[in-house]
């Protein structure tokens, strides 16, 4: 694999994580069975694998530029930020994660220029950390049942009382909080370092740690929760604060469900499940290794050129994935809200893939073949740098 070619297989798994945020956002209930399974993987992994995979590429990027200028970083969070809070006005009907992954670039600054080893350290003692911290915090803020979950809003920005609201969903309560997610994009800049692409062995060594930590993680929270008392502490804690859920079948996941999946401050057990979007040191370590394993075999399959033409459709989704994510969120917006099922996902998945297809056949010359959105935000990061300081080259 020679070139920019070493990186289909990396815009090949963040276009898959693309789709599986469509899964997610306007497929049906996943329920076991049949293509149900594909809907189970994607509930809770596809944002924490796309997060994953920024910080991967985050790494790769820096990587090449030998000279990082905070500036431009700056810049890129703004458009991002503001790109979050257009979508969050229209009411899509989706989490928007664009706000906190304008807060994941920016944090991620000071620990571009950490040592490899170092970062490797912080990045595994955030896995647990961050959800430890959100745990403790969010009882002291109020959190202790319920009240997770949101976004950051624009009205959010018209008063001091809601400057702090906003602060509070972008760290602590939000759906995809810095505290909880952020550990992905640390866990992704190790590995984007340690990783060596032009190697055969990477995609298959990445493939095989990815698997060995989903088994660590999932494995883990299932015999704590089911084997070895967890759910009956779990039971005890819904019977005691959380009356509500004693009526639906599966008490534990109507609570978690409540609140977008982040775990309450009720029982130390919670910290134990690895439910979709629970945000524990279990489910992060599972989700991780899901997005490692991915990557892995994505990079690996990329070698072969059969199996490279069959991923250059998820990696035109891949490349152009901030246009794409922009673009169904505001056909949710405008004409497609609350619009789920299979043949609504189909739609969707077929559009994206054959429209990425299409334009990067259109602009295949030009700078425009990355996506208008990605095209636009280059442009407008490069500008901001001084004239002195080279940029860093394009990936592909």
């Amino acid at each position: 694999m020679a070139g920019n070619d070493r990186l289909t297989g990396l815009d090949a798994a963040r276009g898959i994580a693309v789709l599986g945020m469509f899964a997610v956002h306007v497929g049906p209930p996943p329920e076991p069975g049949g293509p149900g399974w594909l809907l189970i993987a994607a509930d809770g992994r596809a944002p924490a694998v796309f997060t994953l995979i920024a910080g991967f590429s985050l790494a790769l990027a820096r990587a090449r530029q030998p000279q990082p200028q905070l500036r431009p970083t700056l810049v890129r969070c703004a458009i991002l930020a503001a790109l979050g809070l257009v979508l969050a006005a229209l009411t899509p009907g989706i989490l928007v994660i664009l706000v906190f992954y304008a807060a994941y670039f920016l944090a991620a600054e000071p620990f571009l220029r950490l040592r490899t080893r170092t970062l490797a350290a912080v990045a595994t003692a955030s896995v647990v950390l961050g959800p430890l911290l959100s745990y403790v915090i969010g009882s002291v803020h109020g959190y202790r049942t319920g009240g997770r979950g949101g976004t950051p809003q624009p009205g959010d920005l018209t008063s001091w009382w809601g400057l702090g609201e906003f602060l509070d969903k972008l760290f602590l309560s939000g759906a995809y909080p810095l505290l909880t997610y952020f550990p992905y994009v640390l866990v992704g800049l190790v590995l984007g370092r340690l990783a060596d692409l032009r190697r055969p062995s990477a995609g298959r060594l990445l493939a095989a740690w990815g698997t060995a930590a989903a088994v660590a993680g999932y494995g883990l929270s299932w015999l704590i929760v089911e084997k070895w008392g967890g759910r009956a502490e779990l039971h005890a804690a819904v019977a005691r604060e959380h009356a509500w859920a004693l009526d639906h079948a599966d008490p534990v996941k109507a609570v978690l469900d409540s609140q977008f999946g982040a775990i309450p401050s009720s029982s130390w057990t919670w910290l134990a499940v690895a439910g979709p979007y629970s945000q524990t040191p279990l489910e992060t370590l599972g989700n991780a290794g899901v997005g490692a394993a991915l990557i892995g075999l994505a990079v690996a399959f990329a070698r072969a050129p059969l199996a490279a033409r069959v991923l250059r459709p998820f990696a035109a989704v891949g490349t152009m994935a901030l246009s794409v994510y922009v673009l169904h969120a505001l056909a949710l917006a405008l004409f497609a809200y609350g619009a789920t099922g299979w043949d609504v996902l189909l739609w969707f998945s077929a559009a994206a893939v054959l429209g990425c297809i299409a334009w990067q056949y259109v602009w295949r010359r030009t700078p425009l073949r990355r996506g208008p959105l990605e095209w636009a935000l280059r442009a407008l990061t490069v500008r901001s740098v001084p004239s002195s300081v080279p940029s860093a080259p394009t990936s592909s």
